[in-house]
């Protein structure tokens, strides 16, 4: 099963079909994750995203994960050029009257600003929504902070895991005799940069239908709730309060419902039995024809009120089974089962990602040659695209204010000389 060499194209569709966002132009004052994601997924889609930087302020991500530890740079966290690919990046200082001058001058051609810092910070830097709408009648301000720019909690600042913590999340997940276990990873950073994607392509299409400009306010906070949709349903309908339950299925009662340990290093299996014809098939590929006949796992019922000796009983089979094998051979029986996929599964043995070009490889002026993720959806006709890695700081510092924002040369090197970008 193992693809050795395989070749990810950048993606599945011709390279002559149009980019969606193609003429859209992204003023972008993120950093970290949440905004920047957001923008990713817009530079993606075509649109020409410039990064608004300071080198007094830098994007953490643009000095976290360095590559070489030895040769420190700006330009070689692997994070931040996933994050920021297929972008532009210019500096400016905003304490220089030029390089406030230029930021306007780039406002004043851009579709779209976005900003993911604390409410009221972009305010306080001097852009408040009524000097954009100054500067540009037309722009669309999308803000995304912690809790949103109206409220009792609106100045309290977030990161991701806090973020998951306050929005329920966290409680989640993890073992009912445990502490709560978070999420290991900043998934609502992550998801509050899909909904301000959202968010920017639903402000165009309604500028485009009526003309008018419009700032969204986006709280992360909220963009978590859509995760205990279903535990806030079943306590307002049937009275229950949530109860954290690791990889097991409460409602429905199924059991087995887990993971397996299985040979190899950190290596299991998930596996799900949702009807009797499953369960005699489990039983079947692993060897325990005898479970069949045990009154302890006679039905759904049964399995259920015995739980902890049914996973015990699989797992002292699963983790002599190689995963991959075992998840083919129950697949091919009709029980729903998938190896755990580390990053290396994904990245060189899944043939689904590998035939859709799910990991394209890009060019990156410090860190040479990678694959990056790509974007989940192909279009019949257009595309995304994956044309390069983030930017070197400041790289496109002269071609956006010459070519874009009408800086001659002698006012260009100026500017550089004076600090003011």
């Amino acid at each position: 099963m193992r693809l050795k060499g395989c070749a990810y194209p950048v993606t599945n569709m011709p390279s002559n079909l149009p980019l969606p966002l193609d003429g859209i132009r992204v003023t972008d004052f993120s950093w970290i994750v949440a905004g920047p994601q957001a923008t990713r997924i817009l530079a993606d889609l075509g649109a020409d995203v410039v990064k608004v930087e300071n080198e007094s302020y830098l994007d953490s991500m643009r000095i976290g994960l360095k590559q070489d530890a030895d040769n420190p740079s700006l330009n070689q966290s692997g994070f931040h050029s996933s994050l920021s690919r297929n972008k532009r990046s210019i500096t400016a200082n905003l304490f220089h009257p030029k390089g406030r001058e230029a930021v306007e001058r780039l406002l004043a051609v851009s579709d779209v600003v976005i900003e993911n810092y604390s409410a009221g910070a972009f305010a306080r830097m001097g852009f408040p929504w009524e000097h954009l709408q100054e500067i540009n009648p037309s722009l669309i301000y999308v803000s995304v902070s912690g809790f949103g720019h109206v409220g009792r909690d609106a100045s309290y600042g977030t990161w991701g895991p806090t973020a998951q913590a306050v929005s329920g999340a966290t409680a989640m997940s993890g073992l009912p005799d445990q502490p709560p276990a978070g999420w290991g990873f900043s998934y609502l950073d992550h998801s509050a940069g899909y909904y301000a994607a959202i968010a920017v392509l639903m402000a165009l299409h309604h500028r485009a239908r009526t003309g008018e400009a419009q700032h969204v306010d986006m709280s992360q906070i909220e963009t978590g709730m859509a995760v205990s949709a279903v535990p806030m349903l079943d306590y307002q309908v049937n009275g229950r309060t949530y109860e954290r339950i690791g990889n097991r299925s409460r409602h429905p009662a199924t059991a087995p419902h887990n993971t397996y340990r299985c040979a190899g290093d950190d290596r299991w299996i998930a596996i799900a039995v949702d009807d009797e014809a499953q369960w005699a098939s489990l039983c079947d590929v692993l060897g325990l024809d005898a479970l069949c006949d045990d009154p302890r796992f006679v039905d759904m019922t049964t399995r259920k009120a015995h739980e902890d000796e049914l996973d015990e009983a699989i797992a002292a089979v699963t983790c002599e089974r190689d995963p991959f094998d075992l998840m083919l051979e129950l697949q091919g029986r009709g029980v729903p089962a998938g190896v755990c996929q580390r990053t290396d599964d994904k990245q060189e043995r899944d043939p689904q990602l590998a035939e859709r070009g799910f990991y394209p490889t890009a060019p990156h002026a410090e860190l040479g040659e990678h694959r990056y993720e790509g974007l989940p959806m192909q279009f019949s006709g257009a595309r995304w695209r994956m044309d390069r890695g983030a930017p070197l700081i400041g790289e496109h510092n002269h071609a956006v204010l010459t070519e874009l924002l009408g800086y001659d040369e002698e006012e260009f090197a100026s500017m550089v000389s004076e600090l003011a970008i």
